[in-house]
């Protein structure tokens, strides 16, 4: 608690190099500028759509279709977040789905915690598609895993972690 996270991480990469853990070109390669740019501009499209109000709008068809149920806004929430997650990067998909979830908890004047909890899970769970986390696509290849396969096995796992988060987030951390 004496310094931030941001602050530590710079220290402890420049200790590495300072120790010659690795050298200054091998720390240059394992920077992943892909990833920092998709992450920064799910960020830029996720702030639009809360500067322009296109977020509560859209929260505000999720809590219709909800029927202004928070446990249906917050199942829905969820399932957008886990199926973008599988076309996207998780930190991609929670960046964009960020404000939604905000929106949504603001306009049902309930905790936004059971929301964010559920798209930190959804986000992170991606087990249906190859395409969805860096290590599913790893194994698709050497493991000569067909796309059906990961739907075969992700998607009731997918649905297993969706049942789980959906009952306990609301529980823990009451709406």
């Amino acid at each position: 608690g004496r310094i931030t996270m941001l602050k530590g991480a710079l220290l402890a990469a420049a200790a590495m190099i300072l120790l010659r853990c690795c050298t200054m070109t091998e720390a240059r390669r394992a920077i992943d500028w892909q990833l920092l740019v998709t992450i920064g501009a799910a960020l830029g499209v996720g702030q639009a759509l809360e500067k322009t109000g296109a977020a509560s709008v859209i929260a505000g068809s999720i809590i219709d279709l909800a029927g202004g149920n928070p446990w249906v806004s917050l199942l829905f929430v969820h399932v957008i977040t886990s199926v973008l997650t599988e076309m996207v990067t998780n930190n991609a998909a929670a960046a964009l789905m960020f404000p939604f979830a905000l929106a949504t908890a603001g306009s049902l004047g309930v905790n936004p915690i059971p929301f964010v909890i559920s798209i930190m899970m959804a986000a992170s769970a991606s087990f249906a598609t190859p395409l969805g986390y860096q290590t599913n696509l790893m194994v698709y290849g050497p493991g000569n895993y067909r796309f059906a396969d990961y739907l075969r096995a992700g998607i009731p796992m997918n649905i297993l972690n969706t049942v789980v988060t959906v009952t306990l987030a609301p529980r823990i951390w009451p709406f």
